[in-house]
């Protein structure tokens, strides 16, 4: 059964009618009501179209964290073959929070990493809903520092509310092991190419998405607090988080043109939860074009080009995206 947002109200009554019509059609075994289900379902496509041609930020933000979208799993089973997953930091324990190891990405080796939130109630609390323990950012650095050993490019899925800010996450070091996987990032010698396929919340994002080359999924946020925290914090009321959104400049529009990301990835019509399977093959498609792009850099052209990127952002009258 399709998971509905409250926007899509008026389309899920259409496509609930077609479901209608169409089991008494099955029923009846005649396709006497074949046109009226043909109109119905052009007209179901037309107001999808509609609605996410013209969606608000908040309406973004509900559309991010749909629980359809394609998990890191689902990007991996998709386009990785001969996947080998590596756990544990060497230092504490495993986090499954971030998930990360080596693979054939549409055919060229690459390591992976990126955050879970898992799909059924009982993997979002493995994965604790893809808020990682500092366990999971040292993983990373040891997958990155690993990559640029063996020189494979990286590649970061990020979809995760935040880092998990839980006391014995703060007593085994969020804040530092945060920083040096945003530090290992901006160091690696290798092709990083990251892309924010969901929510990319907070620092817990950064960690994984400061890369050569940023992209965003079309209905995808990133942000540095969650419209929820912001309003709770501005307003003191988590009320007016549709305020916060839109005040935050949190879409991949809006970050594209202020030259936070580089680029957007298109999403099938109506979200990525609505066909997952498009959208992971342009998520695929995507990436495969930058790591062309950056495929003639040596290390020291890599790691100027990503401080180059981020010390632009904010600047005024300074742009790290060509077409701006």
């Amino acid at each position: 059964m399709r998971n509905y947002l409250e926007f899509e109200k008026s389309i899920a009554e259409i496509e609930a009618k077609i479901e209608e019509l169409s089991a008494l059609t099955a029923q009846s075994g005649a396709e006497t009501m074949g046109v009226e289900i043909s109109r119905l379902k052009q007209k179901a496509e037309k107001q999808l179209q509609d609605v996410y041609a013209k969606l608000d930020p908040w309406q973004k933000t509900q559309v991010a964290r749909h629980p359809d979208r394609p998990r890191f799993r689902d990007y991996v089973a998709g386009l990785v073959s001969d996947f080998v997953e590596l756990s544990g930091d060497r230092q504490f324990g495993e986090d499954a929070a971030i998930l990360g190891g080596l693979g054939k990405f549409m055919g060229r080796s690459a390591v992976l990493i990126g955050h879970e939130k898992g799909r059924t109630t009982q993997e979002r609390l493995k994965h604790n809903f893809g808020m990682a323990l500092p366990e999971g950012y040292r993983k990373a650095v040891r997958l990155m520092d690993m990559a640029e050993q063996f020189k494979l490019p990286v590649i970061t899925l990020v979809d995760t509310a935040g880092a998990y800010p839980g006391i014995g996450a703060e007593e085994r070091g969020q804040a530092e092991a945060i920083a040096r996987s945003t530090e290992r990032c901006l160091t690696l010698g290798v092709p990083l190419i990251s892309v924010i396929v969901g929510e990319g919340g907070s620092g817990g994002a950064v960690a994984l998405a400061a890369g050569n080359k940023v992209l965003m999924l079309e209905h995808a946020i990133y942000s540095v607090i969650s419209p929820e925290g912001a309003a709770s914090i501005l307003w003191k009321d988590s009320g007016r988080a549709k305020d916060a959104a839109v005040a935050m400049k949190i879409t991949a529009q809006d970050l594209r043109d202020l030259s936070v990301i580089d680029d957007i990835v298109t999403e099938p019509t109506g979200g990525a939860h609505r066909d997952p399977d498009a959208a992971i093959a342009a998520v695929g498609k995507a990436v495969l074009a930058q790591l062309d792009s950056l495929g003639n850099m040596d290390a020291s052209a890599l790691q100027a080009q990503r401080a180059d990127r981020f010390y632009a952002i904010g600047r005024l009258g300074v742009s790290s995206n060509p077409a701006h």
